[in-house]
């Protein structure tokens, strides 16, 4: 019976090998470039599943064999930078400085536009930001040509009248598109130049308190999935029978890396406009929908001379996406090195839009 236990000790530990190694991969799958190898760049989307099987062998061997809990160990350590990015925790801070500005990105699903918004019957997703106190707006998904049994433009402008400046773009071909309401002078916009036709880039410049900030808005494509898509996914998740799990792989992976590799080129043309600000010591906000994770290409690229806001100053995993089983933290605040963030929060309590809302306070660094 002793060699038994023996060998099916080293074949767990074998296991536990294999899924160090995946959650390796996973973690360090956001250097691989999509429009190489688009399908094994989608590797980050498992990261999560992977932390967690490491995370029961941790606790497994500590019970069992605590000399071999030092494997799990040591990929946590390996891969604590992509773990913090995921997960990250820090400590609560009331001392907001009082040069700070509260900057609020949503992507508000055309405000569910169905929605009326009307002294009778407001709009729940208008009054959130209305009542948000943030001093600069970045909407996603903005309604640009709503008829008249839909939500009104002037409807929301009229309801946001205390922002003085406010700025709309059409993204693509779609009838939705990007908009910037701020309290602070928008001096310009400008779209930022790359092939899409539902999404996009706008880049503003900003007064703010008298230093000229650079602020990217971004809806990045989006993964192309259907309803039916995800109803595929839902069903993969409740009843994983091998036959419906690789129909349903197939499927995703296809539509999942295709987005991927769009979303790439996108991400390689903000990260270029980036670097330009940076070399120029300018101080730059990025924001929105990136539809993609933190552990991405998308996100790795476009953030590589940023700090992620959330990361700084949030906790959690800051799921922002809440539809069909996608749980994850797909919007961003980034912001460069001469700024600060503080309380960076996702705000999962309105259930309006498929998206929660993200907000943080930013103030300048002190030199």
């Amino acid at each position: 019976m002793k060699w038994i236990s023996k060998y099916l000790g080293y074949l767990i530990l074998g296991i536990n090998g294999l899924f160090a190694g995946l959650l390796l991969f996973s973690a360090y799958s956001p250097h691989i470039n999509p429009e190489i190898h688009p399908v094994v760049s989608c590797f980050g989307l498992a990261f999560p599943a992977f932390l967690v099987m490491n995370l029961l062998f941790f606790l497994f061997w500590l019970f069992f064999h605590r000399k071999y809990v030092l494997l799990p160990l040591l990929a946590f350590i390996v891969c604590i930078g992509s773990i913090r990015t995921y997960i990250p925790v820090n400590f609560p801070t009331k001392n907001i400085p009082k040069d700070a500005f509260k900057l609020l990105s949503y992507n508000v699903m055309a405000f569910d536009e169905d929605k009326k918004h009307t002294q009778d019957s407001p709009n729940p997703i208008v009054m959130y930001i209305k009542n948000s106190d943030a001093d600069i707006v970045c909407l996603q998904e903005f309604i640009m040509g709503a008829d008249k049994h839909h939500l009104q433009k002037a409807d929301v402008d009229e309801a946001l009248k205390d922002y003085p400046y406010k700025q709309y773009h059409a993204a693509g071909k779609s009838g939705n598109g990007l908009a910037c309401y701020s309290r602070y002078p928008i001096l310009s916009q400008e779209q930022l130049p790359y092939e899409s036709l539902y999404n996009g880039t706008i880049m503003y410049q900003l007064n703010i308190n008298g230093d000229t900030v650079v602020l990217i808005n971004n809806h990045l494509e989006s993964n192309k999935l259907t309803y039916e898509d995800k109803k595929v996914y839902v069903e993969m998740i409740k009843s994983p029978e091998k036959d419906k799990v690789e129909h349903g792989a197939r499927l995703l992976i296809s539509k999942l890396a295709e987005a991927t590799a769009i979303r790439a080129r996108q991400a390689n043309a903000i990260a270029h406009v980036i670097d330009s600000l940076n070399n120029k010591g300018r101080s730059i906000i990025v924001c929105g929908d990136f539809n993609d994770t933190p552990i991405s290409y998308t996100h790795r690229v476009i953030s590589q001379n940023l700090d992620d806001a959330f990361v700084q100053s949030g906790n959690g995993i800051g799921i922002s996406y809440n539809q069909n089983g996608f749980y994850f933290r797909i919007d961003n605040i980034l912001i460069s090195k001469d700024l600060k963030s503080f309380d960076c929060t996702v705000d999962n309590h309105i259930k309006d839009s498929d998206h929660y809302p993200i907000w943080c306070y930013i103030a300048k660094r002190k030199t």
